[in-house]
């Protein structure tokens, strides 16, 4: 990929939207800009889980800010992350063809997991070399993340349903603050965090790093307080439940260091450290001042300097699935071929193409039968570093339509395919039926020609009069494109 001297990471957080523009210098990032506005997304979610009106206007409002600052930089050199609130919001679709709009760049959502691996990447570029395992701990607004990792490499993540903007609304309706609720809400954050402390308490890593707005919140309050000298500690949590309890409400809360912005979410994000505190037997830590916009940029940097995860991810499925490495190579080539005949796509589509002929079979390790089936499954579902739910979902879409009937997909039966996907999803069908024998194909020289609702192919004189098989197996393909609406010829 060519590599840029300026790129932009857009975090779509549940609480707050955030915009960071770095300069590139080597394999290093230096700032030089930085926007927030405290949307508080998942606050406008409903008991029927969809975004309201006002949330969502005043969410465009600030995209349409940040997509003005982006204006004029490469579309590849920025990357535009929705986390939580857009995983679970039932009308995120339709919400993000507008934010998309407003901003100008297409947006990814990510799962939990994979926003962990940002998180951790974003982390762990600020804080010192160190040969102690390191839990990182990120509370947002939806979601909380829990990552154990050393150096750069992440080991463990998990992602909890539990954000300090969910938490206070369900817990401290009202800005009321007391005993109870309190109690009521820690509990509840242990019994979250009971299901991997496992996993993730105390005899599993020597340093506890907190990120994020809630960390940093709650490590200024207890500074500046006198109730921990050094971030955040067990003590020190104590001392400011206390405190919320003498309050009894937000609006009642003096507290050094607690900003106006983070008043109304303070309660639920204290709950749900006390909480992790409690159940990993945490007595102290430290707070990083990166988190996941950071990580987006340098998994961002890395795509350019050859370190990209999603490369990394499909040799290691590669590996785990025991996939025909040969015949892997054999389709690849033979799809990046017929690709290039037609002269069509960017680099991002042979980028797909690459992974899904290196993919294709992953289904085997399940079933012989309907493996195609198989394999979108995975690809769509699996925990895939460096993957964007989008990203899945493409592969998943090649994989399942390696093979037969096109109409029985929702994609082509409703007609939403684009032609870009079109496109891929012929080049891998060809390219698996001219491999069908997984031996080389010993092709020449082919033509290509595509359109949208037509593709031609055109193969050397007499190559088919000895491939009875292939002719047969062309002469279907022909019929499931026609029954799909296209037209197909080949000779």
């Amino acid at each position: 990929m060519k590599p840029y001297d300026t790129l932009a990471a857009v975090d779509l957080g549940s609480n707050s939207f955030r915009l960071e523009v770095a300069r590139v210098a080597g394999d290093q990032l230096y700032p030089l800009d930085s926007l927030k506005e405290t949307v508080r997304l998942a606050g406008g979610l409903g008991a029927d889980k969809r975004l309201d009106e006002a949330t969502q206007k005043r969410a465009l409002a600030c995209l349409q800010r940040f997509g003005e600052r982006l204006r004029g930089l490469p579309p590849e050199a920025i990357r535009c992350v929705g986390t939580s609130a857009l995983r679970v919001a039932r009308n995120a679709g339709e919400f993000i063809s507008q934010a998309e709009a407003a901003l100008g760049q297409p947006i990814e959502i990510v799962a939990g997991r994979e926003e962990a691996r940002l998180i951790y990447l974003g982390v762990a570029h600020s804080l010192p070399a160190s040969p102690d395992r390191r839990l990182v701990v990120d509370i947002g607004g939806g979601s909380t993340e829990f990552i154990i990792g050393h150096g750069l490499k992440p080991h463990e993540r998990e992602s909890l349903h539990m954000g300090c903007v969910n938490f206070s609304t369900r817990f401290f309706a009202g800005g009321v603050v007391d005993k109870a609720a309190l109690k009521a809400a820690e509990t509840t954050a242990r019994v979250e965090v009971e299901r991997i402390a496992k996993a993730f308490s105390r005899g599993n890593w020597q340093q506890a790093v907190g990120s994020s707005g809630t960390a940093r919140a709650l490590r200024e309050i207890l500074e500046q307080s006198g109730w921990s000298a050094h971030g955040i500690t067990a003590d020190g949590l104590a001392q400011l439940r206390a405190q919320f309890i003498r309050a009894g409400h937000l609006d009642a809360l003096e507290l050094p260091g607690l900003t106006r912005d983070r008043r109304p979410v303070i309660a639920g994000g204290f709950a749900i450290m006390a909480g992790l505190f409690a159940e990993l037997e945490i007595e102290q830590m430290d707070v990083a001042e990166t988190a996941m916009r950071e990580g987006i940029l340098y998994d961002l940097l890395g795509r350019f300097h050859q370190h990209d995860m999603r490369e990394a991810t499909v040799n290691e499925f590669m590996r785990r699935y025991h996939i025909d490495t040969l015949q892997a190579k054999r389709v690849r080539q033979m799809a990046v071929k017929l690709l290039r005949a037609c002269r069509g796509g960017n680099e991002n589509d042979v980028r797909f193409l690459d992974w899904a002929a290196r993919l294709h079979e992953i289904g085997l390790m399940v079933s012989h039968g309907g493996y195609h089936r198989h394999s979108g499954y995975i690809l769509e579902n699996a925990d895939m570093p460096g993957f964007s739910r989008t990203d899945q979902a493409r592969l998943a879409l090649l994989a399942r339509a390696q093979r037969g009937a096109l109409t029985k997909l929702p994609a082509f039966s409703m007609g939403t395919v684009s032609d870009s996907e079109r496109l891929l999803v012929w080049l891998l069908r060809q390219a698996v039926i001219l491999c069908r024998s997984r031996a080389d194909a010993h092709l020449p020289e082919v033509a290509v020609e595509t359109g949208s609702k037509r593709f031609r192919l055109t193969l050397p004189e007499g190559w088919l009069e000895s491939r009875p098989l292939t002719q047969r197996a062309l002469e279907e393909e022909a019929a499931y494109w026609q029954s799909a609406g296209i037209k197909y010829l080949f000779a």
